[in-house]
């Protein structure tokens, strides 16, 4: 293997990506807000998704669309001709059934082919589907959230791809009268469908055509549900207009997918934007092709993800930092690896956290040293209500936190807060609202009809907008010590984590009217066993081993020396013996923690923390 040590990065050219002008103008307006506009015109769009899908049917019928890892291992292929084939055929059936807006289609197990093609029959029958996290029926004890989102959408059939494991929470959280849809495994004891007979059904062109005509751009086209991380889950309505303009405003920006068809390999969740909008969305509309990955970016389930992009070699591929993190092992290791990663890429995209600076340099030595080029890194932000895609960055915004400026068509309002900017959108992407819920939809716009989506953005350059934003934690995160100084918990938690690497998985800042700043600590499972060398380590054995915690100690002493003061100095720490919980709302499904509720589950262990006398549990520098 060669040593990334002789690997001069920074002089090495950069490969060529065409991606969209990100030029924007700014107004400063009387009350202190600010308005920046991308100056580019967006691009005509569809008024409902699912001609896209008839587009690329009609002009590349026998052009790879989706696959999947069946049960042999073997890649399951679905073409563009063949997927509308049968997304009519299952469109057919649902119209036959008592379904609609006020009777939705939910969809309980994850990504997978048989999901798109009811996902996309629904779309193309004016039906709304809502996509679930699986966690909800497969890590919760009790299927509250389940039950909680049941009620609140009142669906009209429910699907998973195979009976045995959700069984239970079909069994708790739906009423009879809601069909149940199966691929195999269906319980003995219910009246069950099979999805084989939605496939089979005969095609009823007239009716498909009617409820065609019938679909506009406010016609709704699904639901997601926001990760719950200040509560219970909110149904945020996902009309045709939004997802349609969204993926304009993401193909004006990655302008590279309309010259050749994108490849991907991805593994991010349908039940998220990011992953069921943005991801699935961007292929089809641009007539690419969609390697759906069964592996996650955790150790013994990060391995499956290199075998299959090792055949993939994407085109455009997106990961969490946590992900690439994972994977850079498995790309200084094997050569034939990097080849295959790095052969055809135009580009990595990244969200859901801040990249480490590690992580970054590690991709572009891998991407010099296979190809002599660096790739282009780049990321973006966006939420559920955005569609996601709000702002981006393209080669000229590249560096690491970037977030970029405003979509084409995209107008972003920055409100002074707290000393920060506070960021507002708005646009032909944004959301109506949230379903049967208008109390919060009213608190999630202002008077101009900007979303407020909660974060903070400082601009990278605060003379010129041109040179993009970068993010600057949550505005609701923030909070003051008893000496009136306020904590921007957002930045100071992503730098810790990212200091305290490989040990430290997240961290819940404590401190609010306390003299100074404590964290409760998730260690980093692979990081700490490696360290102590016992592969097969607990957490609570982590959390007690004096080397995890004086290795912590070492890195908090060096993240201290960059403080400035109390307001972004971590004083003590406690490493947790167990993870989070989704049941008592620490986590949500998507892994991001609740730092309210960890704060409030974990009382005991914040009064540990700022006990006048620091016990053995306690790390204090």
């Amino acid at each position: 293997m060669t040593s990334t040590a002789s690997i001069n990065t920074k002089d090495a050219p950069v490969r060529p990506v065409r991606l969209g002008e990100c030029h924007c103008v700014m107004e400063k307006r009387p009350d202190g807000s600010i308005i920046v506009t991308n100056t580019g015109t967006l691009s005509p769009y569809p008024d409902k998704l699912t001609e896209r899908l008839d587009h690329w049917a009609d002009t590349a019928p026998d052009r790879l669309w989706l696959a999947e890892r069946d049960g042999n291992g073997e890649w399951r292929k679905l073409t563009y001709g063949q997927a509308r084939e049968e997304v009519r055929r299952i469109a057919s059936a649902l119209l036959t059934r008592d379904l609609s807006q006020e009777r939705p289609i939910m969809i309980l197990s994850g990504n997978g082919i048989d999901h798109a093609l009811l996902g996309m029959a629904a779309l193309y029958a004016g039906i709304p589907y809502a996509p679930i996290s699986p966690a909800y029926s497969l890590l919760s004890s009790d299927h509250g959230k389940l039950k909680y989102i049941v009620d609140l959408l009142t669906p009209g059939m429910v699907f998973v791809d195979d009976g045995a494991p959700f069984a239970k929470a079909l069994a708790n959280a739906f009423p009879a009268d809601v069909e149940r849809v199966f691929c195999r495994n269906a319980p003995a004891d219910v009246a069950a469908t099979a999805f084989d007979a939605l496939l089979a059904h005969q095609e009823d062109a007239a009716a498909l055509d009617k409820a065609q005509a019938s679909i506009t751009p406010d016609t709704i086209a699904k639901f997601l549900f926001t990760s719950g991380s200040t509560g219970m889950p909110k149904g945020v309505i996902n009309t045709q207009r939004m997802l349609c303009a969204n993926m304009a405003m993401a193909t004006d920006h990655f302008a590279f997918m309309r010259d050749e068809p994108p490849v991907t390999l991805d593994w991010s969740p349908w039940n998220h934007t990011a992953g069921g909008n943005h991801d699935f969305n961007i292929f089809m509309y641009n007539g690419g092709t969609f390697y759906i990955d069964e592996g996650k970016p955790t150790p013994g389930a990060i391995e499956a993800t290199i075998r299959n992009i090792r055949e993939v070699s994407p085109t455009w591929y997106f990961n969490v930092p946590k992900g690439y993190d994972a994977m850079l092992p498995y790309l200084r290791e094997d050569a034939e690896l990097r080849e295959a990663v790095f052969k055809r890429l135009r580009m990595f995209w990244y969200a859901g956290a801040g990249m480490a600076q590690h992580v970054w340099d590690g991709l572009e030595e891998m991407a010099v040293m296979t190809t002599g080029e660096r790739v282009t890194v780049l990321t973006g932000l966006g939420s559920t209500e955005t569609a996601p895609f709000a702002m981006g960055a393209n080669q000229r915004l590249v560096g690491q936190g970037n977030i970029g400026v405003p979509a084409q068509g995209c107008e972003l309002k920055l409100v002074p807060n707290q000393g920060k900017w506070e960021a507002r959108f708005r646009g032909p992407h944004i959301t109506p609202g949230y379903w049967r819920q208008p109390d919060l939809t009213a608190k999630a716009f202002d008077e101009e009809g900007f979303y407020c989506i909660g974060d903070a953005l400082r601009f990278a350059d605060p003379e010129d907008c041109n040179k993009g934003f970068m993010f600057d934690g949550r505005v609701a995160e923030n909070f003051k010590l008893s000496t009136g100084t306020w904590v921007a918990a957002g930045a100071l938690r992503a730098g810790f984590i990212d200091n305290c690497a490989p040990f430290v998985q997240d961290v819940v800042l404590a401190g609010p009217d306390r003299e100074y700043i404590g964290a409760l600590i998730f260690p980093d499972l692979a990081g700490c066993r490696k360290l102590i060398g016992k592969p097969d380590a607990t957490m609570a054995e982590i959390a007690a081993s004096a080397e995890v915690k004086a290795a912590i100690a070492d890195k908090m002493k060096t993240y201290a020396k960059t403080s400035t003061g109390s307001s972004n100095r971590v004083v003590r720490g406690l490493v947790l013996d167990t993870p989070p919980l989704i049941d008592k709302s620490e986590m949500t499904d998507k892994g991001s923690l609740n730092q309210r509720a960890v704060l409030d589950n974990r009382a005991d262990m914040v009064e540990q923390l700022y006990a006048e006398s620091a016990g053995d549990r306690v790390i204090a520098i």
